[in-house]
């Protein structure tokens, strides 16, 4: 069944999951031909997120589950990465193990995270057993998943320490500062934390005084999207329509958008909640402030970095503060390793060298979940045989709602952005 080029299938549902999984594609089969599988979904990436990432694929599509069960290219690769949430690997597992079953040969099997894992831990966890390889970011994480492993019955070796695939760059040059630009500071985005309105004009309150404060600072809002694009999780409120609502901003704070890296080439100070720029900016020693503005919850994600010695607040950074990250809390955490992708490497040859492997199984199947797993595979339009079922739609009902709230955003952004100044200059008239 194997085609004559070496093949990996990267399928993505989001524009930072395509990023993970195509720069692990990279890193485990370099010298394969690369196919891109983008799913239907609320969060499809947009063209211009997708070359963003730089890696150029052979082949690309958007496809529906439906299409990735009876797609060739899917089957007769060496090496399919799952860029994708947690319940979607599951389906996928389920659903393609059961088409795999007759087959002498399939792919090797690779899921894992995009950033920070600071929820959902054995829930995610557990709706990725079946993968052959599920990697994870650091030394730390490596031992977590192991444990939950360990304690509901499954293989713990399937865990492959490696790293975030994304930690490249050029190290901080803090000589830069004066003689090639002025020292910047970079707050980094994330769509949900903060989450509401009032908090979000805030922090852009923040960013302000900050900027009036140090004149002779740049001061960068660094945003996820353009207009028109989604990310992985989807915004409300975005930063681009409230920046641009602002009566009388300072001249030395911007708005930019773009590639991330590029942005932290001129980055002198990254500021963010808990967004994962902050683990490529404490890679290149650029110092980091994670904020404790709104607290270190769970909730934001912004426990991870406890022990770092980046967290701080706005009125620290005012007063001059320029936190750096601890060299040993950023090791234990995967943090400038190496070479963080070599045993990941190595299990890659190792499986794929063998004649067979055995099918991929799920945690959850029809005899010790059937309640849960039935209603998973249905919102993704399968059944527990696998296939489709009958009269699925192309994109699931969430995805469909997804579509629908995406619209109202976007129109919702259209009225405070032009609509409503319109009627305020008519009432002003």
């Amino acid at each position: 069944m194997g085609s004559a080029v070496p093949r990996v299938v990267v399928l993505a549902d989001s524009d930072s999951r395509w990023k993970w999984a195509a720069l692990v594609a990279r890193r485990l089969a370099p010298k394969h031909a690369l196919d891109a599988r983008f799913l239907l979904t609320s969060t499809t990436p947009t063209e211009r997120q997708i070359a963003e990432v730089g890696v150029v694929p052979d082949t690309s599509k958007v496809v529906t589950y439906a299409e990735v069960l009876d797609d060739p290219a899917v089957a007769e690769a060496d090496l399919l990465i799952l860029g994708t949430i947690g319940g979607t690997v599951l389906a996928l597992i389920h659903s393609l193990g059961m088409a795999w079953d007759s087959a002498g040969r399939r792919p090797v099997v690779v899921s894992g995270y995009v950033g920070v894992v600071y929820e959902n831990l054995v829930d995610g966890l557990l709706l990725r057993v079946g993968s052959d390889m599920v990697l994870a970011n650091s030394r730390y994480d490596a031992k977590r998943f192991r444990e939950v492993y360990r304690g509901v019955g499954a293989d713990p070796y399937t865990v492959v320490e490696a790293g975030l695939p994304f930690l490249e760059g050029d190290r901080y040059d803090p000589t830069a500062v004066g003689r090639d630009r002025p020292f910047t500071v970079c707050f980094a985005v994330q769509p949900t934390v903060p989450s509401g309105l009032a908090a979000r004009a805030g922090l852009l309150d923040k960013l302000q005084r900050h900027a009036r404060r140090h004149p002779d600072r740049e001061v960068l809002l660094k945003l996820r999207t353009r207009e028109g694009e989604t990310t992985t999780r989807l915004e409300r409120h975005p930063y681009r329509a409230l920046f641009d609502e602002l009566p009388d901003p300072p001249a030395n704070l911007k708005a930019v958008d773009g590639d991330m890296g590029e942005v932290l080439d001129r980055t002198d100070l990254l500021v963010t909640v808990s967004s994962t720029a902050a683990m490529e900016a404490i890679h290149r020693g650029i110092p980091t402030a994670i904020l404790t503005d709104y607290g270190v919850r769970e909730a934001h994600g912004n426990h991870f970095f406890v022990g770092s010695g980046a967290l701080a607040s706005w009125a620290q950074l005012d007063e001059g503060l320029i936190p750096r990250a601890d060299p040993a809390w950023a090791a234990e955490h995967g943090i400038g390793q190496r070479d963080p992708f070599a045993a990941a490497q190595a299990r890659f040859a190792e499986l794929r060298s063998r004649i067979t492997l055995p099918r991929a199984r799920p945690y959850y199947t029809p005899g010790n979940a059937t309640d849960y797993l039935e209603a998973l595979l249905s919102r993704h339009g399968l059944g527990l045989s696998g296939r489709p079922l009958p009269n699925a739609t192309p994109a699931s009902p969430t995805a469909m709602r997804k579509l629908i709230q995406r619209g109202a955003g976007g129109l919702y952004r259209v009225g405070r952005s032009r609509v409503a100044p319109v009627i305020r200059r008519l009432a002003q008239g």
